[in-house]
Formats: C-alpha cells, sequence, structure tokens
C-alpha cells in the first residue's frame, strides 16, 4: 500500500502511530485528567486517515484498536470512581464520528476518481475526433483535387452548352467537397497550430470579407461599421472565422437581406459582431449553435463553420457568443482580447513551429 508513495507520506504511518500511542500511554498516567490525551489519539487518527486513507480492512482494525485503547484508561478510571460514567459515552460518539468521517472521505474518493474517468473519456474522444478530422481532411483533398483536374479536362475538350452545364454542376460539388475539407482542416488545426501574430487593422479586414462576399451575393446591403480598431492576432485565423460567420449569415438571409460587420474596442479586448436580418436562432439552438457538427433549420450548413470560429477565439484566449437580434435576425460576437493570445497558449506554440494555414475557401463568383 505505500510503495508508491512519497517519503512523506511513508512517515505519515510510523508517525501518527508513535503520537497516537504516546496519547493512549499517557491516559494510563493522568487519571482524571485523560480528555486531552483521548481526543489528541482520536483526532490524530482522522487527520492521519484524511491525509492518505486506507483499506477498509486495515480502517476498521484501526478504528477498533484505537477504541480499545482509549476507552480501557476511561472505563478503568469510571470504575475507579475518578471520572464519572458520562465520561465513558466519548468513546462511542468519537468511534461514531471517526467513521463518519470515513463515509465522507470514500464517498469524496469515489466522485472524484468518476469525475477524473469521465475526463479523462471525454478527453479521449476529442482526440479520436481531432484525428479522423484531421486524418479524413487530409484523405478528401488529394481525390477532390485529381477529380477537379480531369473535370477541368473535360469541359475543355466538351463545348456542348448542356455539357458545360453538366460538368458546371460537377465543380460546384467538388468546391463544396472542398470547402468541407478545408474547414475540417481548419477545426483538426485550430488547438494545434502555433499561432502567428501580427499587428491587424480589424476595419481593413472587415472590408476585405465584404469584398469577398460582395461579388457573390451582389442583391445584399453590405455595412461595415468600424473605425480605428486594432488588436494582436492571427490575419489568417480571423479571416477564416470572419468568413464562417458571414457564410453562416448569408445562408440565414435572403438575396435582398442586410449583413452587418461591426468591430468595437471596449477596454483590453475587441469585439466583432455580425449581424443578420434573417430568420434568427431558436431559443432551443442558442446554447448549441458553436458545437462541432451540430446544424439545424432549414437553411443548415454542415455544423463547421461556427464551431472553427469558437476555435479561433479559443485559440486567441478571446470567447464568442450567439443572440437574435432586437429586430430578428442574429448576432454572432468574437471577442477577442487586445493583446497577444493568452501565457498558456506559448506552450503549445513552442510544441509546435509549422504553421500549415487553414484554407479560407472564398465565395464562388
Amino acid at each position: 500500500m505505500w510503495a508508491t508513495a512519497s517519503v512523506r507520506e511513508r512517515l505519515l504511518l510510523p508517525a501518527w502511530a508513535v503520537f497516537a500511542g504516546a496519547n493512549a500511554a499517557l491516559m494510563y498516567v493522568v487519571p482524571g485528567a485523560e480528555t486531552i490525551p483521548f481526543h489528541f489519539a482520536w483526532v490524530s487518527t482522522a487527520l492521519a486517515y484524511g491525509l492518505r486513507p486506507w483499506s477498509l480492512r486495515y480502517m476498521w482494525v484501526t478504528c477498533a484498536a484505537v477504541t480499545i485503547a482509549t476507552g480501557v484508561p476511561l472505563v478503568r478510571d469510571a470504575n475507579a470512581g475518578v471520572i464519572g460514567w458520562q465520561e465513558t459515552t466519548e468513546i462511542p460518539l468519537m468511534a461514531l464520528l471517526f467513521l463518519v468521517m470515513v463515509w465522507h472521505v470514500r464517498r469524496r474518493m469515489a466522485a472524484t476518481a468518476e469525475a477524473c474517468r469521465l475526463a479523462e473519456v471525454e478527453r479521449q474522444g476529442r482526440e479520436a475526433q481531432r484525428r479522423f478530422v484531421r486524418f479524413a481532411s487530409h484523405e478528401l483533398r488529394t481525390p477532390i483535387t485529381v477529380a477537379r483536374g480531369f473535370t477541368e479536362l473535360l469541359r475543355e475538350a466538351h463545348s456542348e452548352h448542356r455539357a458545360e452545364a453538366d460538368i458546371d454542376v460537377v465543380l460546384d460539388e467538388l468546391d463544396k467537397l472542398e470547402a468541407i475539407a478545408a474547414r475540417l482542416l481548419a477545426l483538426a488545426q485550430s488547438d494545434e497550430v502555433a499561432l502567428n501574430c501580427e499587428e491587424i487593422d480589424l476595419a481593413a479586414l472587415l472590408e476585405r470579407t465584404v469584398h469577398r462576399w460582395r461579388g457573390a451575393s451582389p442583391r445584399r446591403s453590405w455595412i461595415v461599421d468600424c473605425s480605428q480598431v486594432s488588436l494582436q492576432a492571427d490575419p489568417q485565423r480571423l479571416e477564416v472565422a470572419s468568413d464562417s460567420v458571414v457564410e453562416n449569415a448569408v445562408r440565414h438571409t435572403g438575396d435582398t437581406g442586410r449583413v452587418i460587420l461591426r468591430g468595437t474596442a471596449r477596454g483590453q479586448v475587441v469585439v466583432l459582431e455580425v449581424e443578420d436580418d434573417g430568420d434568427g436562432i431558436a431559443v432551443s439552438e442558442l446554447p448549441r449553435v458553436f458545437e462541432g457538427f451540430h446544424s439545424a433549420g432549414p437553411h443548415a450548413g454542415t455544423g463547421l463553420g461556427l464551431a472553427i470560429v469558437k476555435a479561433v477565439a479559443g485559440a486567441h484566449g478571446g470567447t464568442v457568443c450567439a443572440a437574435n437580434g432586437r429586430n430578428g435576425g442574429a448576432v454572432i460576437s468574437l471577442i477577442l482580447p487586445v493583446g497577444r493570445a493568452l501565457p498558456q497558449r506559448a506552450a503549445l506554440a513552442a510544441r509546435s513551429r509549422s504553421w500549415v494555414p487553414p484554407i479560407a475557401v472564398a465565395p464562388r463568383r
């Protein structure tokens, strides 16, 4: 039982045995003043068990031994008239208190062990999912690239209008697959690859985002509300996050809808908001919109976009939130620190020096 314990823990049991034994012996030496050594013996026993719980068998043997060792002198002195018999009620009371403490400690140990087990199961599940996502994204990209190359060759070889239309459908579907593979890779890399932070002009980043998406959605009203806001962040990842939020807004608004991109500085954080006037988010779905592979509603996507947004925010030491606008639609917010990523990210950055940027798939024009 003590083979793997530290030196201090190995000394705990003999130290307790000496202390408790000395107090039990002292009870024989000071008739009428047994109360103090009696309680010292029991308190030291409870303390020793609390610091290093014993097996049930050893606990019962110890409890019986301490009860006998401290109870005999009390009964002897009560029988001799040195103390009243009511003093002997301390014997079962202290034993009972010790057993209650043992029950509490063992119950807490069981709860802690179960929490550790569940945490380990969750960690293994996340690791397995991350490995699957990473491998799947790499495996998907190669056949997609090959299929795209041959499809483009077919389009060049067949100039008939019907053939071109059919090939364009195939290319569109390949675009969707490529976007999914890129997002899977971005999600897998979000916690594994070091940040490449630099000073970012948030207004310029939002303008670039709108420029990319305006070509694909020309009928929508695009508004950028941001001025003189800068922060330290990874520009490529932040663009991936902004694209993912904007795509979510485009998916849930009509062709003539409105999308607003805001950037504001609030103390030590910068808030990037994307607001739309679409159908909003069901209240029951608000707590789950940033979960990976979760997608709901008539305009549901792959369930990866907002999960990537959350991962990017977390990599920068920030957070995300979703809400419904006062006049309808949804508001997705990234809250990022103004300075560099939190210190705990430094260890991760040191372990991973090779930067493979996630691919930000621009909207097909």
